[in-house]
């Protein structure tokens, strides 16, 4: 197999979709700030009630969404083949599920010992 040959195979984005993925990551880091400040009463006591509750949930969809983007482009996992991805993805989503799990049943604990 030639050089010019195995180059062809993984065809890598163009500097213009880095730069997406990049303002795409800038816009999700700035709406986890704005939620944690929403939450936080940083941008006044009208909104905090509503974030707050939700907060957690928030800033763990804006992480994983980044971390996806990252992933994908940045690891280049989006070339590689199919079983390579799933390999990489299948204990991520385990790692997700549990820590949901966790964070509900320590919530749940928190409710009833409130009581």
């Amino acid at each position: 197999m030639s050089l010019d040959a195995h180059a062809h195979d993984h065809v890598h984005p163009s500097p213009a979709v880095y730069v997406k993925v990049a303002v795409v990551l800038f816009v999700l880091t700035a709406l986890e700030v704005l939620a944690f400040e929403a939450a936080g009463g940083g941008l006044g006591t009208g909104i905090r009630p509503i974030i707050e509750p939700i907060v957690v949930l928030i800033l763990v969809v804006f992480s994983a969404a980044k971390f996806a983007l990252v992933a994908m482009f940045y690891m280049h996992l989006k070339q590689d083949s199919r079983l390579l991805s799933n390999i990489f993805v299948f204990p991520l989503v385990i790692a997700v599920i549990i820590i949901v799990s966790l964070i509900i049943l320590f919530q749940y604990w928190r409710t009833v010992g409130a009581l």
